[in-house]
């Protein structure tokens, strides 16, 4: 297979697509995925970047990463543009700037793409880089929920719970907590199992909260230790919480 067919392979995937293909070999990864940068390929040039941004197969360089975003991005690719904005957000590769990467994740979010709209969300939830609107962070949130974003489930059910942006309703934070958790993402677990441990659902809560505690972080382990201790919650629930103390994750771990 010549250079042409590999890269006009390339061509047709998308970023994770591009990063599974070499996720066994790093370094095989990063000098195959450099090939298609080069040839101008925005999905390889965006992969590459994020590569050099996490460190992966190559050394980290968050310099580097922010110029392969940009040479995307002026291709039009969205999830460039997106990537743009965070670095702007945190100052990666360069100075902070929360007004530009506002702009980026705007452009990003109106063509639709689902981690510019939670990010987007997020700058307007906190007023960075532009004013503080809850009902635009709401708004934000649920665009890009309704395309199965799990983050933003979970930020979506927490406006509902707070009132953020929009009326308060506990019945449909419960439904999005629910969808969030469903999805994965583990603060969405959490939220949903705080529900269920409300409603008297003891063994479901359980194990909700201990894979929020199986895919979080030490924080969220601490977190649920602390909540069945306040809820003075039955056996199911105090068995977890051992142990989670005890560093083991599972029954059969013990």
């Amino acid at each position: 297979m010549d250079a042409v067919s590999i890269v006009s392979l390339l061509g047709q995937m998308s970023t994770p697509r591009l990063k599974a293909l070499f996720a066994q070999d790093a370094r095989r990864a990063a000098d195959w995925v450099f090939v298609a940068a080069v040839e101008g390929l925005p999905q390889a040039q965006v992969c590459y970047g994020r590569m050099l941004l996490e460190g992966t197969g190559l050394v980290k360089d968050t310099a580097q990463a922010l110029k392969w975003f940009r040479r995307a991005a002026a291709s039009g690719d969205i999830d460039a543009v997106n990537m743009l904005g965070r670095c702007l957000d945190n100052g990666w590769g360069t100075a902070e700037d929360p007004a530009g990467a506002a702009e980026h994740f705007q452009r990003a979010a109106d063509a639709g793409h689902a981690w510019a709209q939670y990010n987007l969300g997020h700058m307007y939830l906190d007023g960075r880089g532009v004013a503080r609107d809850r009902t635009l962070a709401y708004l934000y949130y649920l665009k890009s929920a309704e395309q199965q974003h799990d983050r933003a489930m979970s930020l979506v059910g927490r406006c509902c719970e707070e009132g953020w942006g929009t009326v308060r309703d506990l019945d449909a934070a419960a439904d999005w907590y629910r969808r969030s958790a469903e999805a994965g993402y583990f603060r969405g677990q959490y939220n949903w199992a705080s529900i269920l441990l409300k409603a008297g659902r003891f063994e479901e809560a359980a194990a909700w909260f201990e894979r929020a505690a199986a895919g979080g972080t030490a924080a969220v382990r601490r977190a649920v230790v602390e909540l069945i201790a306040r809820a003075g919650a039955p056996r199911a629930l105090a068995n977890l919480a051992a142990r989670l103390k005890a560093g083991r994750l599972s029954p059969a771990s013990a």
